[in-house]
């Protein structure tokens, strides 16, 4: 029995390669929860649907796309702009900065750190926009939850 890849979701190109390297960096400490999967559902669904039904459609395409961990070797090369690069660095920042799930544990933890340098070296970023794009999460991560905060910044880059 062969394995059919799913048609493609109706988003743009564009959209689909930021949400595949928002979650390629949520795949990096090996995992990916169904809680999380759905959060992110909800969110991006809203953004790039029109209205309820069609959400409800794209929630479905996204899905199945969502499941793949797709190496940011082979995503980061898609990236057209300077802007989409500081977006996905910023956003990848910010779902490693948010995944601790316990109080003992550190926000950052070891595989999600090799996988942001990874994302740092393969975005080739100035160290200073780097260090800039980091300071902005750290000043901003108390406003909210992580995928209100996604949403909002998502909603404004597609403008």
């Amino acid at each position: 029995m062969t394995l059919q890849t799913p048609p493609p979701p109706s988003i743009t190109p564009r959209q689909m390669n930021l949400l595949r390297v928002v979650t390629a960096m949520a795949w990096a400490d090996g995992g990916l929860a169904t809680e999380e999967v759905d959060v992110m559902l909800d969110s991006f669904s809203g953004i790039f649907a029109a209205d309820a039904p069609q959400q409800e459609v794209l929630r479905q395409e996204l899905q199945d796309y969502m499941m793949q961990n797709i190496p940011l070797e082979e995503l980061t090369p898609k990236l057209q702009t300077p802007e989409e690069k500081e977006f996905v660095l910023r956003l990848g920042y910010e779902v490693i900065r948010s995944s601790a799930r316990s109080p003992e544990e550190e926000n950052i933890n070891d595989d999600e750190a090799v996988a942001y340098q990874k994302l740092v070296s393969l975005l080739d970023l100035s160290p200073e926009t780097v260090h800039q794009i980091q300071a902005e999460v750290e000043a901003s991560k108390d406003e909210g939850s992580l995928v209100d905060s996604l949403t909002r910044k998502l909603e404004a880059f597609m403008r």
